[in-house]
C-alpha cells in the first residue's frame, strides 16, 4: 500500500526532528517554514520543499502543523491561503502546536463544514523527546480519525492517548504545563539551595532523582543548569504562551492557579532581562539574580 503524502508545516526545534522521523520511516514529505533556512537539513534528506501552507494543503493527504503562537495556528488553518481553504475532502489536519483548546475547537469545525478532519494533538517531551521519537502526545478529536493518524503518531512517539474530543488534546496539555510550571521553579530552588550550602549539585542531582523529587525537569534540565548550557528545548517566550494560555482557560472554569500565576510572574521578568530566546531552565538565572541580590 503506498504511503500517504505527509506535509509538515514549522521546521524548527521540534518540528525538524519530528519531520525527519517522518521521512525516516520513508513516508513522501512536504515541508514549509516561513524560514526557507530552516527546512535545507530535511530537504537534502529528501523531502519536497511547498512554497505556501496552500500548497502543502494540496499536495497532502495528511497535514502537520508546529509552528509558535496561537496567531501562527489562525494564520496557517484560516483565510483563502489557509490549510482549510486548500485542503482536499478527506485530508487530516493535525496542529501539533500547544495552542488554546478554543481554537482547536474553531479548526474542528470549520474543516468538518469542508469534509476536513482536525486533530489537535500538543506533545511533552521537549528536543530530547522530539530527537529520540519518544514525544508523549496529547489527541483531541474524533476516534475514527484518530485511529487513522496512529500510525503517524507512533512514528514520532511512544506515549500517545486520546484524551476526548476536539480540543481534549490541548486541555491536557495545559494540564502538563501547569504541572511543569511549579515543577521547574522547585528544580532551580533546589539546584541553588545545594549550591549555596556548599554542595556538589551533581552529587546531589544523583541522589534526589530517582527518589520522590524525580521529575522529567529534574533529570533533563537539571544538568544543563548545571553546566550553564541555557540553549532552547523549549524557549521561555513559548512557555509564557503556554501559561497565559492555561490561565486564561482556568479562569474561564473559575479555577484558582496560584502556583501558575507566581511562575508566569517569574517568567515575564526573565524574559524582560533579555532570556527570552533561552531554554525554560534559565529560570534559574533569574532565582540565583534574586537571591544575590536579596537583603
Amino acid at each position: 500500500m503506498e504511503k500517504m503524502n505527509i506535509g509538515f508545516i514549522g521546521t524548527g526545534v521540534m518540528g525538524s526532528p519530528m519531520a525527519g522521523h517522518l521521512l525516516a520511516a520513508r513516508y513522501p514529505v512536504w515541508v514549509y517554514n516561513r524560514t526557507e533556512s530552516k527546512s535545507s537539513v530535511l530537504i537534502e534528506a529528501g523531502a519536497v520543499r511547498g512554497l505556501s501552507p496552500a500548497a502543502i494543503a494540496a499536495a497532502c493527504d495528511i497535514v502537520i502543523t508546529m509552528v509558535g503562537f496561537p496567531s501562527d495556528v489562525e494564520q496557517t488553518y484560516f483565510g483563502e491561503e489557509g490549510l482549510i481553504a486548500n485542503s482536499k475532502q478527506g485530508t487530516i489536519l493535525i496542529d501539533m502546536t500547544t495552542s488554546s483548546p478554543a481554537l482547536a475547537l474553531q479548526i474542528y469545525e470549520t474543516a468538518k463544514a469542508s469534509n476536513i478532519s482536525a486533530l489537535d494533538a500538543p506533545v511533552s517531551g521537549g528536543d530530547i523527546g522530539a530527537r529520540n521519537a519518544a514525544l508523549s502526545i496529547m489527541v483531541g478529536g474524533d476516534d475514527e480519525v484518530y485511529q487513522r493518524a496512529l500510525p503517524i503518531f507512533h512514528v514520532l512517539g511512544k506515549n500517545i492517548e486520546r484524551q476526548g474530543g476536539p480540543g481534549a488534546g490541548q486541555h491536557t496539555k495545559m494540564c502538563n504545563q501547569i504541572a511543569i510550571a511549579s515543577n521547574l521553579l522547585g528544580v532551580c530552588e533546589a539546584i541553588l539551595y545545594a549550591e549555596k550550602a556548599g554542595l556538589d549539585p551533581t552529587h546531589v542531582l544523583r541522589s534526589i532523582e530517582s527518589g520522590a523529587a524525580g521529575s522529567w525537569s529534574l533529570s533533563n534540565l537539571g544538568p544543563r543548569i548545571i553546566a550553564g548550557n541555557y540553549a532552547p528545548g523549549f524557549f521561555v517566550k513559548h512557555f509564557i504562551k503556554d501559561m497565559n494560555i492555561a490561565l486564561e482557560s482556568a479562569r474561564s472554569m473559575n479555577l484558582l492557579t496560584p502556583g501558575l500565576e507566581l511562575v508566569l510572574s517569574m517568567f515575564k521578568q526573565l524574559a524582560e532581562m533579555g532570556e527570552a530566546e533561552s531554554g525554560t531552565h534559565a529560570l534559574y538565572k533569574w532565582l540565583k539574580i534574586k537571591s544575590d541580590t536579596h537583603l
